[in-house]
């Protein structure tokens, strides 16, 4: 069984200590491929970086609302500096977070996100979100970039607003958090959920799966994602793998 970590964060500082290490060991726990966001400039030049070092880690670059303080024009040159590598295959992680009272100004935060999605749709990338307690206004800045298609990493939002993203021609992505007994609510937007339309991710170093959640995530975990999505549809788990990891090579344009 061959899987795809489509959303992992290797440039953390979780992973100062072993990077290198972690990330070799990937082919043989049966991680084909890993894309690796960034959440600032520095983080998404690390990103690059990484996939320069390994042939089945791609990259994102993008800045995260919780880390968008400070944006400004040299910020979005960097990033259209970055975004040209051929390694790089999204604009991301970007989005709306409402969660944390410290983050920036929400008027703000959704000014960063339009500028990101018109950088994507200059590029012709795909982009991926990040919705954290804020899901009408992200809808919102969504649907007013028509010509920009992404996904929605880590979905937490509802089943009617899951139906107007594929509405949409967009991609859903589950963490190991479907493997939570809380997670019912995913777990019916699985079910539901066309299979052409999801893909699996770690989110590494977070949210790892049952029965290793308070442990330090890596995307050898990603096939607890995948376990769950295929008990969910009742359908055989290197099917599941493999459609999620074709539905993550169509996405980001990923040949062979």
């Amino acid at each position: 069984m061959r899987v795809f970590d489509t959303h992992a964060h290797y440039d953390s500082g979780a992973f100062n200590g072993d990077r290198m290490e972690v990330l070799s060991s990937m082919p043989d726990r049966g991680v084909e491929l890993i894309l690796n966001p960034g959440c600032d400039l520095e983080s998404s030049r690390t990103a690059v970086s990484l996939a320069e070092q390994f042939p089945f880690v791609y990259a994102a670059v993008g800045v995260h609302p919780s880390d968008c303080e400070g944006f400004d024009q040299s910020t979005l040159e960097g990033l259209r500096t970055l975004a040209v590598h051929p390694k790089v295959r999204a604009v991301g992680e970007i989005g709306l977070d409402y969660y944390w009272k410290e983050n920036p100004p929400r008027d703000f935060q959704k000014q960063v996100f339009h500028v990101q999605m018109e950088l994507a749709e200059e590029l012709s990338l795909p982009v991926i979100i990040h919705d954290r307690e804020a899901h009408q206004d992200c809808l919102e800045v969504v649907k007013s970039h028509p010509n920009v298609k992404g996904v929605y990493h880590c979905y937490s939002g509802s089943l009617e607003d899951a139906k107007v993203l594929v509405k949409l021609g967009w991609m859903l992505s589950f963490t190991g958090v479907v493997t939570y007994k809380n997670a019912r609510k995913s777990l019916e937007v699985i079910e539901w959920l066309p299979m052409d339309r999801i893909m699996i991710e770690t989110d590494s170093p977070y949210l790892t799966p049952e029965p290793f959640r308070g442990k330090r995530n890596d995307s050898g975990h990603v096939h607890l994602v995948a376990e769950t999505i295929a008990r969910v549809k009742g359908m055989d788990l290197e099917e599941a793998a493999r459609i999620t990891l074709e539905n993550g090579k169509r996405f980001f344009g990923i040949d062979g």
